[in-house]
């Protein structure tokens, strides 16, 4: 079966990671940075940062709304060995002990119930763990030979066995070119070059950046909001990126969506997603349903994303990129 993916779907590049602020805005950022000082066969260290803040429409200093950090240690099969945060939050040790997976999203909501009802920015830090710590590894393709990156994929397959991708989303459906006969991953795909995410004309673009020149993997997250024309208008950037040992950073993964919602209830108006950086020739097929999303509430997403994209319809990165936007609603009231 051959797969066909029309020229204008095609990904991009990179976008801006952090164009001007607008006057009344605000702006979420998050980032989570994954170093192995030890190896990748030991634990990697894991610092998550995440802000809210708003851009005054009097050209004003911005207003640092809420700021979280996350400190963690995870094993090499991503099992939480060690967590803290700043400001300190007694409930999140519960979450030691646990791995990342299928499950991992409804601990953390048990964990920190008061944390999702409020929408924090440490909130989208645990909910994101889980997805970063799964692409993390593929930082170390960067800094191997392919020799040892086969070797290391011949251990994986004796330790875990063969994963069927086949079916479990758009870059995966049945035909793709990133399949092997098996239906396993034939491989990480594609990466791009990509600019640093900062702005080096605005210091607040971003919260407090690391600069690893090791092997590091980061997700990045940024979500723009402000009203205009009686709407709420939305753009939100994601992009898993690595350091490489010449000093620069390689994407897998990058898409920006846009959307407009009603600002009282919430409800979605308008939305698209546009692809910048993706592994597979096949992965942007999965923006075409991203339509079903209209008429939905924002702060239902966390739930209404996977099922209205599941499988083969939607993408693992972009529906984790449309359900960041859940926490919407709880950062509308600052533009009052």
């Amino acid at each position: 079966m051959t797969i066909t993916v029309p020229i204008d779907m095609y990904p991009k590049g990179p976008a801006v990671a952090a164009p001007t602020r607008r006057p009344g805005s605000v702006r979420r950022t998050s980032t989570i940075d994954s170093t192995w000082p030890d190896g990748m066969e030991a634990n990697r260290r894991v610092i998550g940062r995440s802000r809210d803040l708003f851009t005054p429409l009097d050209g004003s200093d911005p207003i640092v709304l809420a700021e979280d950090v996350l400190i963690a240690s995870v094993a090499p099969d991503r099992q939480i060995v060690e967590m803290q945060t700043q400001p300190p939050r007694a409930g999140v040790q519960v979450l030691v002990g646990a791995q990342g997976g299928s499950n991992s999203r409804g601990r953390v909501v048990a964990a920190v119930p008061d944390e999702v009802a409020a929408g924090t920015p440490l909130y989208l830090l645990l909910d994101d763990l889980s997805g970063a710590t799964l692409v993390g590894g593929v930082a170390f393709r960067f800094w191997e030979s392919e020799e040892a990156q086969e070797e290391r994929m011949r251990q994986m397959k004796k330790l875990v066995g063969v994963r069927v991708m086949e079916g479990i989303c758009a870059g995966f459906q049945p035909g793709s070119s990133a399949l092997n006969p098996d239906g396993s991953n034939k491989g990480m795909g594609d990466t791009k070059p990509v600019p640093p995410i900062n702005n080096d004309e605005d210091p607040w673009a971003w919260h407090e950046l690391t600069t690893p020149t090791e092997p590091s993997h980061r997700r990045s997250r940024r979500i723009d909001l402000w009203l205009e024309g009686g709407l709420l208008h939305i753009e939100t950037f994601f992009q898993d990126s690595y350091t490489t040992p010449d000093g620069h950073r390689e994407a897998v993964h990058e898409y920006v969506v846009s959307a407009t919602a009603d600002p009282v209830t919430g409800e979605v108006i308008s939305i698209g997603a546009d692809p910048r950086v993706l592994p597979h020739y096949e992965c942007p097929l999965a923006t075409v349903a991203v339509s079903r999303m209209v008429g939905q509430p924002l702060r239902g997403f966390r739930d209404s994303v996977n099922e209205k994209l599941p499988g083969i319809d939607g993408c693992t990165h972009m529906n984790d990129t449309l359900r960041s936007l859940a926490e919407v609603p709880v950062l509308v009231p600052h533009l009052m």
